[in-house]
């Protein structure tokens, strides 16, 4: 088992940054390609931007340019950069880890995931 955490989540207003933090514990954090996923109430949930094993990103259209996501191998954490948030990046932001090789944007190849955490911005 891997165990997620994620850290980070709170209120800020549109045009705002806030960094998200998720910590992994229980197995070899380096085998893991790393994702972050996104629901909005009453809204399926949608990926938001990963990162390889090796360190290559992919991001969703709807973030690309305002956020970032690295990892740290040594500390068994990535991280989520957040800038010129605006209201419709409202959402609970979930933390995930695949075993596949490459990056994945499809969330059922995640097998495990954070608790999740709010990210709310006001207008």
């Amino acid at each position: 088992q891997l165990q997620l955490v994620e850290s980070g989540g709170g209120l800020v207003q549109a045009g705002g940054s806030l960094r998200l933090s998720c910590a992994a514990s229980g197995r070899t954090f380096s085998s893991y390609g790393m994702g972050w996923f996104r629901q909005a109430p009453g809204k399926e949930r949608e990926f938001v931007i990963t990162i390889s094993r090796i360190g290559v990103t992919t991001y969703a259209n709807s973030v690309k340019g305002r956020f970032t996501i690295s990892r740290d191998d040594t500390k068994n954490t990535v991280n989520l950069q957040m800038e010129r948030l605006k209201p419709e990046d409202t959402a609970i932001y979930y933390c995930a880890a695949t075993s596949a090789l490459g990056t994945v944007v499809t969330e059922d190849r995640y097998a495990f995931w954070g608790q999740g955490t709010q990210v709310t911005v006001s207008s």
